[in-house]
């Protein structure tokens, strides 16, 4: 049985990760599927700003930077 998708914010920092569903509005969803994170995409979460505001993830062989009010609207599951 798998785990049901959690928030990006919410997985431990070097944890691997698959998208499992972008839950952004409709005007911000485009420009993050542009970066390459889309449903089915591995990312690693590597670190969050010193005040938690934004979220520093590994997506694709780069590392691409998330507002955290962002991150917490990608749903991920957990890669065994």
């Amino acid at each position: 049985m798998s785990a049901a998708p959690q928030p990006l914010t919410s997985v431990a920092i070097g944890t691997t990760v698959t998208v499992a569903e972008i839950k952004l509005p409709p005007e911000s969803r485009p420009r993050v599927m542009e970066m390459g994170l889309l449903v089915g995409t591995q990312v690693e979460l590597v670190r969050f700003a010193p005040l938690g505001d934004p979220v520093e993830i590994k997506v694709r062989g780069y590392n691409l930077t998330l507002r955290k009010s962002e991150a917490e609207q990608i749903f991920v599951k957990v890669n065994s």
